[in-house]
């Protein structure tokens, strides 16, 4: 998988799911951050993203650039839409990898979903995999809100390292102990 020339990363960015309220008090996201900040000289960012529910695509990718300063040493961690944010910023920037939480590749024939800009173009997979050095994919079989067709579809347009439950559902869980292995796995650091 090590496609790009990245050296290593020192920093995740945490971009959650579209209409998840405040990111501190939502599903796992604070958890993680809290966790991974304790590893020696990284860092985790999470920040309340703009346009929260629509999550436009011509509003997300720019603050991923600017404000989240997303770049070639960080771990873009994304959920659900956020997942699809990742994926598209990754076809045209170089990071040091992504990891997808829930992630889909079609409006799912939602309105809010088709307006989010996300599904217009065909995925670039192949820019993807150039640009990122580490693609790890989270994904459950009984997820409330997405197929595991279109699961199914990210894991083979991608072909990273896929993590399938069977009992996960959507990843809302307080917790995610498998995600802080995950990164510590992709940094060298130790549990």
């Amino acid at each position: 998988m090590a496609q790009s020339g990245c050296g290593k990363s020192d920093r995740a960015v945490i971009v959650p799911g579209n209409g998840a309220g405040d990111v501190e008090d939502s599903n796992w996201y604070k958890w993680v951050k809290d966790e991974l900040n304790q590893i020696p000289d990284f860092q985790c960012l999470l920040k309340n993203m703009p346009d929260p529910i629509t999550a436009r695509k011509t509003i997300w990718l720019p603050f991923m650039d600017k404000t989240l300063q997303c770049d070639e040493r960080t771990i873009i961690i994304g959920h659900s839409s956020g997942a699809a944010a990742a994926m598209r910023y990754a076809e045209t920037h170089k990071v040091y990898g992504i990891i997808l939480v829930s992630a889909y590749t079609s409006d799912l024939g939602d309105a809010t979903e088709r307006e989010s800009g996300y599904f217009s173009s065909r995925w670039q997979w192949e820019k993807i995999k150039c640009n990122c050095a580490h693609i790890i994919q989270f994904g459950s079989t009984d997820d409330p809100f997405l197929p595991w067709t279109e699961q199914q579809k990210v894991a083979d347009g991608l072909q990273g390292e896929l993590h399938k439950f069977t009992d996960r559902g959507h990843f809302q869980d307080e917790t995610f102990p498998e995600l802080i292995k995950v990164v510590c796995k992709m940094i060298k650091a130790p549990l």
